[in-house]
C-alpha cells in the first residue's frame, strides 16, 4: 500500500512539471537590489557578509565580473533593464523624484509587455521608480501584478533631510492600483515581497511567467525584520544583506518544490554602484573607484549572475563586458519573443552567457549620467573618461548609522584614459601614451553624441524619445 501511495506521489509530481513545461516556454525571474556593491556577496569577495544562497546560485550558474547599468542611478537603470534602451534616449534621467511630471513612456515597450505578449503572466513586487503618476504605474507597463512602493524607500517623511532640502509625504504601499497603506516601518518589506513572489510562483506553475523582484533594499534606509537584526559581522547592511539572501533563497526554493528550476531563468543584479556617503549603512565597491552617482567602476559594475540549468555553463566566471540594456534582448532570444518595433540599444547576449563567445556584443559602452551627460566609455579593456564634474568619496569622512557624510566635488579637468586589465582602480592616467587609442574612442564617442547627444559639449542628440509627461 506504501509503495503505491509513493508511486502515484512520483507520477503527479513528475505531470505537474510537465504541464509547467506545457508551452515549451521558460519562466523569467529579474532579482534587482537597490545601491547594492560589487563587493557585497560571498561569491565576489565579500569578507563578512555571509550569502550561502547566492553563492550556491552563481556555483550553478554563471557570474560575470563586468556587468554595467547602464546608469549609476536607480530609474535611468531600471529604464534600461525595462526597454533594452539607454535611457536617455527614452528621455530618462536621474532618479524620478515623488509626483514627478515624467515617466517611463507608455509607448515603449517594456519587457513585461513584451512577454505578456507571448502569453506569460507578469508581476513586480517591491520598487517600482519609473514615475508614480497613474498612467506610469506597473498595472499600466505589462504587469498584471504589483506589490510594492511606487520610488525609493528614503522618500517618506523620516529622510534626515525632511524639512531643509526635501519636503516628502507619506511613503505609500500598493498593491495593484490601490494604496494600502502608508509605510512608518519598512522591516517586514523583504519578507512581504519574498512571500509575494513565492506565491505567484505558485499560482502560475501551470504557465510561463515572468517575475520582476527589485527590491528597495539595501537602499537607505535600511530594515531587516527581527528574524535577521543583529545576525551579521557587518552590522544592519549586512543584515539587509542576508535577508536579502534568504528571500533568493526562498525563491529557488520555490522552483524547485514546483519542479519548475529547469525551466526558468534567474538573474540577481543591482541596479548601480553603494551610496558610499553613508558610511557603515552602504556597500562596498571594492575594488573599483568611488560609487553610486558617478560614471567609474564603483558606480556602474556591478554584480549580475545568471542561472537555468542545461542552459548556462555551471559555475562559470565571465569577464566580458555586458549592460543592462542587453538584458531586454536577450530575453527575447530566449523566449522567442519579437523584440519592440521602437529602435533599442541592447544587443542579445545568449552566446557570452553560454561562454560560446568572448567578444563584446557592443564596440563601446557609453556612460552617461546626469542631464545627458557622456562622462566616459568603456572600449575593450580601454576606459575613456570626458572631463566632468563629480561627487567624490575620496578623502571624506563617511556618514554613520543612517546620517549621510558630504561629498567633495571634483572636476576631471582633461581626457583621461585608464588600463581596467591592470588599473582596476582607475589611478593611472595613460592617455598621453596611446594616443591612438585616446583618438579612437573619441571618434566612437561622437557618432554617440550624433545620436543620443551628450549636454556637456551642448549636443543635442538626433535620436532620443520624449519621456510619458503627466497630464495634470
Amino acid at each position: 500500500m506504501f509503495k503505491n501511495v509513493l508511486l502515484v506521489l512520483l507520477i503527479a509530481t513528475c505531470f505537474s512539471g510537465l504541464r509547467s513545461q506545457r508551452s515549451g516556454k521558460p519562466n523569467i525571474i529579474i532579482i534587482l537590489t537597490d545601491d547594492q556593491g560589487y563587493q557585497d556577496l560571498g561569491c565576489y569577495g565579500s569578507p563578512d557578509i555571509l550569502t550561502p544562497n547566492i553563492d550556491t546560485m552563481a556555483a550553478e550558474g554563471v557570474r560575470l565580473t563586468d556587468y554595467y547599468v547602464a546608469q549609476p542611478v536607480c530609474s535611468a537603470s531600471r529604464a534600461a533593464i525595462l526597454t533594452g534602451c539607454y535611457p536617455n534616449r527614452i528621455g530618462i534621467h536621474n532618479a524620478l523624484m515623488p509626483n514627478a511630471p515624467i515617466g517611463l513612456n507608455p509607448e515603449e515597450t517594456t519587457l513585461a509587455e513584451m512577454l505578456k505578449n507571448e502569453g506569460y503572466r507578469t508581476a513586480i513586487f517591491g520598487k517600482w521608480h519609473l514615475g508614480d503618476a497613474a498612467q506610469f504605474m506597473p498595472n499600466q507597463q505589462g504587469f498584471d501584478e504589483y506589490f510594492g512602493i511606487p520610488y525609493s524607500n528614503d522618500m517618506w517623511p523620516n529622510h534626515p533631510q525632511q524639512g531643509t532640502v526635501f519636503n516628502f509625504g507619506p511613503l505609500p504601499l500598493y498593491r495593484n492600483e490601490k494604496i494600502i497603506d502608508t509605510l512608518e516601518d519598512q522591516s517586514e518589506l523583504t519578507r512581504q515581497i519574498t512571500e509575494m513572489a513565492t506565491d505567484f510562483i505558485r499560482r502560475n506553475k501551470e504557465d510561463p511567467f515572468f517575475l520582476y523582484v527589485p527590491h528597495p533594499q539595501p537602499h537607505v534606509p535600511l530594515f531587516a525584520s527581527k528574524a535577521f537584526r543583529g545576525k551579521s559581522k557587518r552590522g544592519l547592511y549586512g543584515d539587509v544583506m542576508m535577508e536579502i539572501d534568504w528571500s533568493v533563497g526562498e525563491i529557488i526554493k520555490a522552483l524547485n518544490e514546483h519542479g519548475l528550476s529547469d525551466n526558468t531563468l534567474v538573474i540577481y543584479t543591482s541596479d548601480n554602484g553603494p551610496w558610499l556617503a553613508y558610511g557603515d549603512h552602504a556597500g562596498s565597491a571594492f575594488p573599483f573607484r568611488e560609487g553610486k552617482g558617478t560614471t567609474w567602476e564603483g558606480g556602474q559594475r556591478v554584480p549580475f549572475i545568471a542561472k537555468f540549468p542545461g542552459y548556462l555553463p555551471q559555475g562559470k566566471t565571465i569577464t566580458t563586458p555586458v549592460m543592462g540594456i542587453d538584458i531586454l534582448p536577450t530575453i527575447a532570444s530566449i523566449t522567442g519573443a519579437s523584440l519592440p518595433e521602437k529602435k533599442i540599444d541592447g544587443h542579445d547576449i545568449t552566446p557570452i552567457l553560454k561562454g560560446i563567445s568572448h567578444t563584446p556584443s557592443h564596440e563601446a559602452y557609453f556612460n552617461y549620467y546626469r542631464t545627458n551627460e557622456l562622462q566616459s566609455v568603456r572600449y575593450g579593456k580601454w576606459k575613456l573618461v570626458f572631463p566632468h564634474a563629480f561627487n567624490s568619496m575620496k578623502g571624506q569622512s563617511p556618514g554613520k548609522d543612517g546620517n549621510p557624510g558630504k561629498y567633495k566635488v571634483i572636476h576631471v579637468q582633461k581626457v583621461e584614459l585608464y588600463d581596467l586589465e591592470t588599473d582596476k582602480e582607475e589611478t593611472i592616467d595613460v592617455a598621453a601614451n596611446y594616443p591612438e587609442i585616446v583618438t579612437k574612442i573619441k571618434e566612437i564617442a561622437a557618432a554617440q553624441r550624433a545620436l543620443l547627444g551628450d549636454s556637456l559639449m551642448g549636443v543635442k542628440g538626433i535620436e532620443n524619445r520624449d519621456p510619458g509627461k503627466t497630464t495634470q
